[in-house]
């Protein structure tokens, strides 16, 4: 059997899903790690009503969802690891894809909290354009509208049947005026990811991770800017300073993994959001969750 872990990004995150885990090892002493770097107490913010008042006490705020959930995640793969569990390959969506960095020993834990503060917030603080969920559509007409309307890119391939857009609020309007589609959504989010838009905060990003080791991986990384097979230690770097401001190719994913026969694909985090898009995209496929110190087995 070939076991493919995939780790989820924003959109993911759920209240109360520290308490979940906060009975494995290292729970304790990870969170209290990163809410030092972080200067709030992150643990709290995952059991918090996210309808705070203070963004800072925010689950859904970029700065705080992004250190949370990776938090959880790498949690979760730890104990899965400590149990003698091990994946063939694997891909994290986003955000995930530094989970699934540090899965394959490529960055350390320490090294991850200090990135992702970095990342998000660059990010937080992108302040141009905005992203739309595009759920039930046609492919063709979607890619003619992007191409004939200005500001405005695939950020997240998801699958046949959903995107995620990045533009400029006008470009969005625009497009959402002519396609035809199950459901047009605009995003709460602070800019236009994985964008043309965000090549400012990427290129300090890439300054940044020059003074980031990564260290060769012990098993293959799926990039979302190359999504196939890679084990070299500097092309997982090149491709992740790309990772920014281009989309994430998760469909091309999904697809690379089908071709193995007998594929079990482990979501490893909070929500089912991966799985649901497996389900929906491929056939044949066995899937599974940990999202819990109860579900660590597949």
């Amino acid at each position: 059997m070939t076991v493919a872990w995939v780790f989820p990004g924003q959109g993911s995150q759920k209240i109360g899903m520290a308490k979940k885990i906060e009975n494995l090892p290292n729970t304790k002493e990870r969170f209290s790690y990163a809410s030092d770097i972080f200067g709030r107490n992150l643990f709290e913010i995952c059991e918090l009503n996210s309808e705070s008042k203070n963004p800072l006490d925010d689950l859904n705020n970029t700065r705080n969802t992004q250190i949370c959930l990776f938090l959880v995640e790498s949690i979760l793969l730890d104990a899965l690891k400590a149990n003698n569990f091990k994946p063939n390959y694997v891909a994290g969506h986003s955000l995930g894809e530094i989970t699934a960095l540090y899965s394959a020993d490529v960055l350390s834990f320490e090294d991850c909290v200090l990135l992702i503060k970095e990342r998000s917030q660059l990010m937080g603080n992108a302040g141009k354009g905005s992203m739309a969920a595009v759920i039930g559509f046609d492919r063709k007409q979607l890619d003619l509208l992007v191409q004939k309307i200005d500001d405005i890119v695939i950020a997240n391939d998801n699958s046949s049947s959903q995107v995620v857009l990045s533009g400029s609020n006008e470009a969005l309007d625009n497009l959402s005026r002519e396609i035809s589609c199950k459901r047009f959504l605009k995003l709460n989010v602070s800019g236009a990811f994985h964008s043309p838009f965000m090549n400012e905060p990427s290129a300090k990003f890439s300054e940044y991770l020059k003074h980031i080791k990564f260290k060769s991986p012990s098993f293959p990384v799926i990039s979302n800017y190359e999504p196939s097979l890679c084990s070299d230690l500097n092309e997982l770097k090149i491709r992740f300073e790309n990772q920014m401001c281009n989309g994430v190719r998760w469909r091309e994913t999904m697809d690379l993994m089908a071709k193995n026969s007998d594929l079990n694909i482990v979501e490893i985090g909070p929500s089912n959001v991966l799985s649901g898009l497996a389900k929906r995209h491929l056939k044949d496929v066995r899937i599974a969750q940990v999202s819990s110190s109860d579900q660590l087995t597949y």
